[in-house]
């Protein structure tokens, strides 16, 4: 993983605040970067817990399912979880998902964004609409955390693209 240099938050970044930039690794071992996708359009963060389970199942299926809703608007969706390459591989082989699955595996991203889950050691579970702004870099357009049973409204995060 090649980072930047993140400073970890105890709150959620807000709209308006500037989107701290990142790399990560893939499910695939591939670099992601977040300065460079944003040259592509808006960029969807999902954070997760962890893989292989329920509610973090349910939305990533969602996302998998939707997928031409979300390109539609122009924008990427991708899931952030604090979990393996090996494990966001074998559960997007074993969903089928298409989705880009990052692994946060030193939890700097979700620490950076203000969606660190201490007690489990894991991402909470949140959204987070990156854009670009007049210069270049990335801003937050939206946000939502959510308690660890909740799922994603979709229909706030679309309205937001």
């Amino acid at each position: 993983m090649t980072t930047h240099v993140l400073s970890p938050r105890q709150s959620p970044l807000a709209v308006g605040d500037i989107a701290p930039d990142f790399t990560l690794k893939t499910q695939d071992r591939a670099d992601w970067t977040l300065s460079s996708e944003l040259k592509k359009g808006d960029v969807v963060l999902c954070f997760y817990p962890l893989a292989f389970t329920g509610v973090c199942s349910t939305e990533m299926k969602c996302v998998n399912e939707e997928m031409n809703a979300w390109t539609a608007k122009g924008a990427q969706v991708v899931g952030i979880s604090c979990d393996s390459f090996a494990a966001n591989k074998a559960w997007a082989e074993q969903e089928g998902f298409r989705q880009t699955l990052l692994c946060d595996m030193h939890r700097d991203v979700c620490k950076a964004y203000g969606l660190y889950w201490p007690d489990l050691n894991v991402s909470q579970r949140g959204t987070v609409v990156v854009g670009k702004s007049g210069d270049g870099r990335g801003v937050v357009k939206f946000v939502q955390a959510r308690q660890p049973g909740n799922a994603m409204k979709w229909d706030e995060v679309l309205g937001q693209l």
